[in-house]
């Protein structure tokens, strides 16, 4: 294999990253108490390379958002409770002018995540000045600041410092406060993280570890569960672009939907509180169900709308493979498609996505009623045995087949069209499998491939940005730690923390061209 340790370290392009709308909601909660949502209102994101829509080449600023972010400004500075603007009262010898300047200075470092220059608290304080000469309240041109505040490019961009040089250099602590938040929360840093960023503490591998472990557990961390598996998994487009037949699929109902695309987050969210190893992600004895979700499956005395852990006793359902959100997403709406399914096993499990089909292939039929005396299986094997189409289907199918017994809602069944389901399968490289279960444990005995993968995409999305060639040195030493640490889920999200790339940053004078065993640093 190529031997990529002569590569110079590169973390990356010094990509100016603006917040998404989900940074800049929770930012606005973490930073007001603002619990409004504005940013839903603003054009879609994106998802850029890794797959994720936080990746900052592809944040534009389109003139429209522009003029969303000043209606959102009005919007979260009139739903901000006053205990929570004014922090500082007119007072003694300050007055309401030392009071406003106060205030300015508490939320202009949070709002810019990192320490206020003094010219731009004078420039804030002259908005103040200028509002109260108009004759506006004190109140009133405190609010006109903290408006300026958040249409601000401190604000609205993730901006890292600029520094002079050659080569690739640390990131200071409040960027590292930053990237960390942003990584495992998508908001601003919290108060301890803030404090110590002001004591220069962050890069201390001890007190990193420490904070990493306890953003974990907080409850924001949920978010990270939520936005990271709702995108790699796709099952974000549950709400959208899956629409199974409610002739066929009266189960299917808005309810049975969002449980559906909650049971993966909570049990990714499970993995990361418990330091659980990542492979139970292919196989597990347990998931998260409510009454609606359970009912599918098929288990008993879960009650209630609210997802619990509940034990799996079918070693065929246990692991991402086995939820119904990801059997819908990978169906058309009147029968399940083993290719979809297949070619979705090797994109976002084995990371070996296979090329686009040629044009103009002829499309199997909507349902899976036998046609011509041929099942749908022995029709697409007919289909598969034209030339053009079999190395592709030869990979994907298979894999597809070893899922048939799930129904395109995920219910278990065991015949389609009164015919006994088929769901056997053979690999190219020769593994022979009968359902859901025996697949799995050739996909574990495939974990490195697995493993890659999902470092791959996890680095994507903590870096906001794709993962490129020069990054192959970091994803090797990532897989290597975990895999003598048990896959364990601290070991790859404080591996990545520690990582070349997340806690340096590249010269601005240097981010036109990636660097490369030509041009890099010696």
């Amino acid at each position: 294999s190529a031997d990529f340790s002569a590569l110079p370290k590169d973390p990356g392009p010094a990509l100016i990253h603006r917040l998404n709308r989900l940074e800049y909601n929770n930012t606005v909660r973490d930073l007001l108490g603002v619990n409004t949502k504005p940013a839903d209102k603003f054009p879609a994101d994106a998802g850029g390379g890794g797959g994720f829509d936080n990746n900052a080449a592809t944040l534009y600023l389109p003139p429209i958002l522009m003029e969303k972010y000043l209606t959102a400004a009005d919007d979260i500075v009139r739903a901000a409770a006053p205990e929570k603007i004014f922090i500082a009262q007119p007072g003694g010898f300050s007055g309401k002018r030392g009071a406003a300047r106060k205030i300015i200075e508490h939320f202009a470092t949070r709002a810019f995540r990192r320490p206020v220059e003094k010219d731009e608290v004078e420039r804030l304080l002259g908005l103040y000045d200028q509002a109260a000469k108009r004759g506006a309240t004190h109140e009133d041109a405190v609010r006109l600041t903290l408006k300026a505040m958040l249409v601000s490019p401190n604000f609205l961009f993730r901006v890292e410092q600029d520094r002079d040089a050659k080569e690739p250099v640390p990131v200071n602590d409040f960027e590292l406060a930053s990237r960390l938040s942003y990584f495992l929360w998508s908001s601003m840093p919290d108060e301890e993280l803030f404090r110590l960023a002001g004591e220069k503490k962050l890069h201390d591998p001890r007190v990193l570890e420490a904070q990493v472990r306890r953003m974990v557990q907080d409850p924001k961390s949920k978010t990270f569960a939520e936005n990271f598996t709702s995108q790699w998994l796709g099952t974000r487009r549950l709400e959208t672009s899956s629409q199974p037949d409610r002739g066929r699929f009266p189960a299917f109902m808005p309810a049975l939907r969002a449980a559906m695309q909650a049971e993966p987050v909570e049990f990714f969210h499970s993995l990361l509180r418990d330091d659980a190893s990542l492979l139970k992600l292919l196989d597990a004895d347990y998931t998260f169900a409510n009454a609606d979700l359970a009912k599918l499956y098929g288990i008993t005395n879960v009650a209630g709308a609210e997802l619990r852990r509940v034990a799996l006793t079918d070693r065929n359902r246990g692991g991402v493979l086995g939820m119904a959100g990801v059997l819908t997403l990978t169906s058309y709406p009147q029968r399940t498609s083993p290719v979809l399914r297949g070619k979705w096993v090797l994109e976002e499990i084995l990371g070996t996505p296979p090329p686009p089909p040629p044009p103009l292939v002829k499309s199997l039929p909507p349902d899976d009623k036998p046609k011509d005396g041929l099942t749908l299986r022995q029709r697409l094997e007919q289909h598969r045995s034209k030339a053009e189409c079999a190395a592709c289907h030869k990979r994907m199918d298979p894999l597809g087949f070893g899922l048939e017994n799930f129904d395109a809602i995920g219910r278990w069944r065991t015949q389609i069209s009164g015919q006994p389901v088929d769901a056997r399968g053979e690999l190219t490289t020769g593994e022979k499998f009968q359902g859901a279960a025996e697949l799995k444990k050739i996909l574990l005995e495939k974990k490195p491939q697995f493993v890659r993968n999902f470092t791959e995409r996890t680095l994507a999305y903590a870096l906001g940005r794709g993962v490129e060639f020069y990054d192959i040195p970091t994803i090797r030493q990532l897989t290597a730690t975990l895999a003598a640490n048990d896959y364990r889920s601290s070991t790859l999200i404080l591996e990545i923390v520690k990582s070349y790339p997340f806690q340096h940053r590249r010269p601005r004078n240097a981010e036109d061209a990636p660097l490369t065993a030509e041009n890099g640093p010696r």
